[in-house]
Formats: C-alpha cells, structure tokens, sequence
C-alpha cells in the first residue's frame, strides 16, 4: 500500500464514526483542514526509509551441499540481521569456485557469503568482492545460532546495525582490508526498502588468539547497556587473494592449522598416553616378580649358620671286613624258650 493511501477506521458501536488516519508525503503537515476535520484524524509521519536509497549493496548468501543443521541456521541468521541480502539454492561440489561470480552476476549481487563444507565436520566462509576482489578466506568455529537458549537479547528485524571494530584492525594491513570488506558486507545501506529506520543493535568484531570473533549484541534504551542476540562465530583467517574466490595471495596466516593436522595432532597425543599407560604397567609387572624373587631368599637365615668344623679326608685303601652271619641262630634261642 503506498504511503498516501487513507485508511478508514470502523465505526464505533456507539454509533460514533471513527476516527480518519492520514499519511503526510516526506513528514510535512497535510493540507489545511476545518478544525473538525483535524480532531478526527490521526497523523502518521512517513517512514524515514522512503528517502533515496543510494547504497545499493547486495550480499549473495548461500553454500555448497554437505552442510550440517547448523551450519543452515546460520545461514538463515545472517539472512534475518541482514535485509540486503540474497539467498541462492546450493552449488555442486564438482563445480569450481569462479561459477559463484557468474551466479553473483545473475542475482545482481556485488558481495558473496559463501560457506563451504568439507567432510561434513569441517566449515569454512569466503567473503569475496564480487567480480573484482579482494577475498578472504576463513575457518569457521565456535558456532551458535539465534536458536539457543542462551541468547536472552532481542532486536526489531530488519533494523540497522552499529559495527564495532577492534583498534587492532587499524594496526596491520590485511586486518584493515578486512575490516573494509566487513563494512561493506555487513552494514545495512541507508533507505534500504527492507530496512527499519531504527538503530537497535550492535555488530562486533574483536581480536583474540589471532581469530575474529563475532558478536550481535542488543542496545538497551534505558541505560545503553548490551544484551547478547546472536549468532556468534569464530573466523580464523586462512588466505587474502587479489581476485574474488582465486588470484594471488596478498596475505597467508602463518598461525593457521588446519584441522586435519589438528586431529592428526589429537591422535598422535591420544596414541602416545596409550603408550604411556603401556609402559606404566609393564614396569610394574617386572617390579612384582622382582618383589616376589626377594621374599623367596631369606637374607636373614645367613645370620644363624654356625660353620662347622673342617674334618680331614681319609682314603681307605683296604676293603671293608665282610660279617658272617649264622643261620640256625634263631633255633638256638627257641630252644631256650622250651626249656
């Protein structure tokens, strides 16, 4: 409905006509009325959006089959904190990354979040400046989304943000492009036809542990204090290249670890305790038996041994006698017994 429609309110039961709503073009006072007019009606202001839109930024979100649930949350989180951006179905695995601009091209897009997924554990975010570059190349960790509980901030949909950099961003040369391409991506432009005219939330950008940490926080009107929203991640920079998604690298992450060498690591580490307890338990078993050896030999029984007396040796050389026993010895006592 445009915005110098007139909407009629119902009547009243009371038989009462209702009071008129009128729309003033660009916020000026609507023309001249008889007094009676004026008590019934309502004088709504035009949106502050209806101004030149200008900044006609567009962002394409999307990502390549293999992505997780949460993965297509936050997707659709950044979609909901972002009105100027595109959605686009997923693209094939076997295509290669320069198709995305072509996609860009169609869609009318200048900016691209794409998210690819690899072994459907493994997440990682290109931001590319479509079709010129530069692009950046991120890991993705630490995610949660709008969903969880945690996230007890709330903001109106579609209202503008407030981006919040970290002074280390103005220090180095690749966090200062980064924080460019961020700017142009994540900020909603001014009079967008999707946008609120309201500034409600902020979007921070801190670094820590050589990451980017992404934080929505809302403002309160009371005492401006700050109330998480979500979502949040972590982006661990990977490579800068010149063009969008390829072209020479204009800066490498000499902290980056990929996560194959992270498990790899894990494992190794995992393997080598295994080892350990291995070991441990080799070691005592041949403690034990050498206990049990120790308690079989008596070191005391030494004590009490007297030595005895050393006897000379003799030989005999002459064959022992042989004694003669008489066979009817037994009669001769039986005899006796007779007698």
């Amino acid at each position: 409905m445009s915005p110098l429609k007139r909407k009629r309110g119902r009547a009243s039961p009371g038989g009462e006509k209702g009071k008129k709503v009128k729309f003033a073009e660009n916020g000026d006072q609507p023309p001249s009325t008889t007094v009676q007019e004026r008590s019934n009606e309502i004088i709504v202001p035009a949106p502050v959006s209806m101004g030149k839109w200008t900044n006609k930024e567009r962002v394409l979100v999307f990502s390549s089959r293999g992505i997780n649930f949460r993965t297509r949350h936050l997707m659709q989180d950044l979609r909901t904190i972002m009105p100027h951006t595109k959605a686009d179905t997923k693209m094939d695995r076997k295509d290669k990354l320069f198709v995305i601009n072509e996609v860009c091209e169609i869609k009318n897009c200048n900016k691209c979040l794409f998210f690819e997924a690899k072994k459907k554990q493994d997440l990682y975010m290109w931001i590319a400046n479509v079709p010129h570059g530069p692009s950046a190349k991120f890991l993705v960790q630490n995610i949660h989304t709008l969903a969880e509980l945690k996230m007890t901030g709330n903001c109106l949909k579609g209202s503008r943000p407030l981006l919040s950099f970290d002074p280390q961003f103005d220090k180095e040369p690749h966090y200062a492009l980064l924080k460019e391409l961020f700017i142009q991506t994540f900020s909603t432009p001014q009079y967008h036809p999707k946008s609120q005219p309201f500034v409600d939330h902020v979007f921070t950008f801190t670094i820590a542990d050589n990451r980017i940490w992404f934080r929505n926080y809302q403002i309160i009107e009371e005492d401006a204090a700050l109330v998480e929203i979500g979502p949040r991640f972590v982006l661990n920079l990977i490579k800068i290249f010149q063009g969008s998604f390829g072209g020479p690298t204009l800066f490498e992450n000499p902290h980056f670890q990929s996560p194959n060498t992270h498990r790899r690591l894990i494992r190794m580490a995992t393997a080598s305790r295994l080892r350990e307890k291995q070991m441990v338990k080799e070691l005592q078993k041949l403690k034990r038996t050498e206990a049990k050896e120790d308690v079989s030999k008596d070191v005391t029984a030494d004590v009490f041994l007297t030595p005895a007396e050393e006897k000379p040796v003799q030989i005999q050389l002459e064959a022992p006698t042989v004694k003669v026993v008489k066979k009817n010895k037994h009669k001769k006592f039986q005899r006796q017994r007779m007698r």
